[in-house]
């Protein structure tokens, strides 16, 4: 039963991500603007929900295999473990670091979370680049 759980939140995080980031992308945003600006606060304001979204979702699986007992972060050399509030913070911050940064090094991955915290880095250093050049296409596309 713990094992339907995990495998549910990991196909509903990843369906839900997905779908955020395919609508970010394909969203027509070109279509409001009337200005040649490169980014507006429409922009900025679905890049911060996009990026929330990614947060909540990684951070939801490493709550939800937490919860199951597989060990998936550590902090100063013991497996994180405490409350559900506590727990929250804890996965919360691990997924926002991860994802915006290198990471602290005060929470490390273990386990199968070293290979989820491997695809959150990837999506948090591709987004930005993604974002960067579909702005660009699309101002070039709209100057044309």
């Amino acid at each position: 039963m713990d094992l339907l759980i995990v495998v549910f939140v990991f196909v509903s995080v990843f369906i839900i991500v997905q779908k955020s980031l395919v609508s970010f992308f394909r969203h027509p945003r070109h279509l409001h603007k009337k200005s040649r600006k490169f980014i507006s606060f429409d922009d900025l304001m679905a890049l911060f929900i996009v990026y929330s979204i990614i947060i909540l979702g990684f951070g939801a699986i490493y709550f939800s295999l937490l919860m199951v007992g597989i060990p998936v972060l550590m902090e100063s050399g013991t497996p994180v473990n405490g409350s559900y509030a506590e727990l929250t913070e804890v996965v919360s911050y691990f997924s926002a670091v991860t994802l915006l940064s290198v990471g602290y090094g005060d929470i490390t991955p273990i386990g199968i979370g070293r290979w989820i915290s491997i695809i959150e880095a990837l999506v948090g250093y591709l987004l930005p680049a993604a974002f960067v050049l579909s702005t660009v296409v699309e101002t070039e596309w709209k100057s044309d």
